[in-house]
């Protein structure tokens, strides 16, 4: 590794992965685009430490130092993104709305692709809402149902710093005895706790829908579970999830009571640190935290 023809080799790829990925916004690019800036960067820094002599210390014990040093700057970042997270005004559950506007799907072919497919299978709008993330920015959040309004599939659209748009899809069930079976791809921590009646499985890496629903109906089959329709509309069950959510992990330790959070903030610190394990999962490895 020493040859800086490989790195300049590898800066290349890096460079390609980030154009491609700019137009995609795969997360799965997005994983390889990391490794390959964490070695990069390991091994550039100690080859010019080396070539320079402004370090007298073996080629593969500066490559390991760096490494190790990227790894400190970016949980450093990471803890700083959590606690800023946790001191904002932003709430970590926020409310939906309806989504008004007419601006409902991205105008691109592949996003267009994925809703002709929904129709053809059966599946149609059943409300289209949307989430402020803050700063007046929006979440696009499509809501689809199967004609007999026991699978619902939630599309929503990611907006990225590099203006790629990332979707996402959550599919819920539920059954008669009010278990709530729920498959989604969602890249984004969670960290947190979900009600024992819920059974989540989160699979980062599928980014295909219909992989995704054969997933979601071979989990059911499996347990041997007929979904019953949902009771409620689409605004109403998300919100009174979102609800759930924040008084379960409020009650569980994950977050600060109400009348705390002012001075503490809202996440607590065994909270932070589930969420600082779960973004490097996510970022390097793809995995998120396995709920039960």
């Amino acid at each position: 590794m020493q040859n800086p023809y490989f790195l300049l080799a590898a800066i290349a790829v890096a460079l390609v992965l980030v154009q491609i990925n700019h137009r995609i916004g795969s997360p799965i690019i997005s994983i390889g685009e990391r490794w390959l800036r964490w070695f990069v960067f390991a091994f550039l820094a100690a080859l010019v430490c080396h070539d320079f002599e402004l370090i007298d210390r073996p080629y593969w014990v500066l490559a390991t130092a760096f490494f190790l040093l990227w790894f400190l700057g970016e949980t450093l970042y990471n803890w700083l993104a959590i606690s800023a997270l946790s001191t904002s005004p932003l709430p970590l559950f926020p409310r939906y709305t309806l989504n008004q506007s007419g601006e409902e799907w991205p105008v691109q072919a592949r996003f267009l692709k994925i809703r002709g497919w929904l129709r053809a299978q059966g599946f149609r709008q059943a409300q289209s809402l949307k989430m402020e993330i803050g700063g007046g920015i929006y979440l696009r959040v499509s809501i689809y149902q199967d004609p007999l309004g026991a699978v619902r599939i939630q599309v929503t659209f990611f907006p990225q710093a590099n203006g790629a748009i990332i979707v996402c899809y959550g599919l819920t069930s539920i059954t008669a005895d009010g278990a709530r079976y729920v498959t989604d791809n969602f890249n984004s921590p969670f960290a947190g706790f979900y009600p024992e009646n819920w059974l989540v499985e989160r699979r980062p890496w599928c980014r295909s829908l219909p992989r995704l629903l054969a997933r979601h109906r071979a989990r059911l089959a499996a347990s041997g579970v007929f979904p019953a329709p949902f009771p409620v509309e689409p605004l109403a069950d998300l919100n009174a999830m979102q609800s759930e959510l924040d008084r379960l992990n409020t009650e569980l330790g994950f977050l600060y009571p109400q009348h705390e959070r002012e001075d503490m903030g809202k996440i607590t610190q065994e909270g932070r640190y589930r969420v600082w394990k779960e973004i490097w999962m996510l970022k390097y490895l793809g995995r998120s935290a396995r709920y039960r």
